[in-house]
C-alpha cells in the first residue's frame, strides 16, 4: 500500500469508505468535514491506495499543543493486513516531524474493537471526559450520548 495526501480526485472514494467503515453519522457532513480539512493542514490528510484503489485514510492534525487522529478507515475487504497501523505509524511520523508531544483520539465507546487496536499501538485511556459543542450544524441532531 502507498501512502500519500489526500488529492481532490479521491473524495467520492473516501466518502464510500466511510461508509463502509461506518464512520458516518447523519450530524456529520462528509464533503463539510473533507472542505474544513483542507483548510487546515491538508498534508496531514493521507490516503492509502494498492492497486489504484483508495483502500485507507486517515485524517491527522496539530494545533500547537497535541496532535489528533480522525477518521482512521480501512476497506473491510482490507482489513487484518497492518493497512491501519501504517496509515497510524505514517500520521505520528508526520506529527513528531512537526513537533508534536502528543496524540489523541477519539472512539465511540460501543467500538471495542477500535479501543484495542489503539491500545494495541500503545494508546491508553485518557483519564478525561470528552466535551463537546456544535458551533455549525451540518445535518440532523446528534443524540446527546453520540455527538461527535
Amino acid at each position: 500500500m502507498q501512502i500519500r495526501p489526500f488529492a481532490t480526485s479521491d473524495e467520492a472514494a473516501i466518502i464510500d469508505l466511510w461508509n463502509k467503515c461506518g464512520l458516518i453519522r447523519p450530524w456529520n457532513d462528509p464533503h463539510k468535514d473533507i472542505a474544513r480539512k483542507l483548510e487546515v493542514r491538508p498534508d496531514l490528510f493521507l490516503v492509502g491506495v494498492e492497486g489504484g484503489r483508495v483502500v485507507a485514510c486517515v485524517m491527522a492534525g496539530y494545533e500547537g499543543h497535541r496532535g489528533w487522529l480522525n477518521y482512521l478507515a480501512v476497506d473491510p475487504d482490507h482489513q487484518r493486513r497492518g493497512f491501519g497501523r501504517l496509515m497510524v505509524v505514517e500520521a505520528e511520523r508526520r506529527l513528531f516531524e512537526v513537533g508534536c508531544p502528543k496524540v489523541s483520539l477519539q472512539v465511540r465507546a460501543s467500538n471495542r474493537a477500535a479501543v484495542e487496536f489503539y491500545r494495541k499501538m500503545g494508546y491508553s485511556v485518557d483519564d478525561v471526559v470528552s466535551l463537546g459543542k456544535r458551533l455549525v450544524s451540518d445535518g440532523a441532531e446528534s443524540p446527546s450520548t453520540e455527538k461527535t
